[in-house]
C-alpha cells in the first residue's frame, strides 16, 4: 500500500472543505419589477451610498429647466457600492469591446448648459 504524500493530502481536504462550504445562490425574482432610468445621481456617507435612479421628462432642446421623475432609490454599504462599481466597470468594458466606445458628454452640456 503507497502512502499520498502529505502535501497532496492537505490539497485534497482543502478541496473537499471548500466544496463544502460553498453556498449556492438561489435568485428570488418573485417580488422584483422592472424600472426604465436614463438619469442616475449618487450620493454618500460614510455608512452607504445612496443611488437615485429616474427618467428626463424635458425633450425639448434648450430648457432652462429639466425635470427628472425619480422613481427608485437603492441605499447600498460601502463593501457592496464597490463590488457595484467593479462589475459595472466590467461590464461596460465587454460593452465597449464589442460594440464601440460609448461617448460621454459634460456634465454641463447633457442638461444644455453649454
Amino acid at each position: 500500500m503507497t502512502q499520498k504524500p502529505k502535501e497532496e493530502t492537505k490539497k485534497n481536504a482543502q478541496k473537499q472543505n471548500d466544496a463544502q462550504t460553498q453556498v449556492a445562490v438561489r435568485w428570488d425574482d418573485s417580488k422584483m419589477r422592472s424600472t426604465y432610468a436614463n438619469v442616475v445621481n449618487v450620493s454618500s456617507t460614510r455608512e452607504e451610498v445612496t443611488l437615485l435612479f429616474g427618467t428626463n421628462q424635458g425633450w425639448q432642446n434648450g430648457q432652462r429647466q429639466l425635470k427628472v421623475e425619480l422613481s427608485d432609490r437603492i441605499v447600498l454599504n460601502p463593501y457592496a457600492a464597490k463590488r457595484l462599481s467593479i462589475m459595472f466597470n466590467n461590464v461596460v468594458r465587454e460593452y465597449e469591446k464589442r460594440f464601440g466606445e460609448l461617448p460621454i458628454e459634460p456634465l454641463g452640456r447633457a442638461a444644455g448648459n453649454a
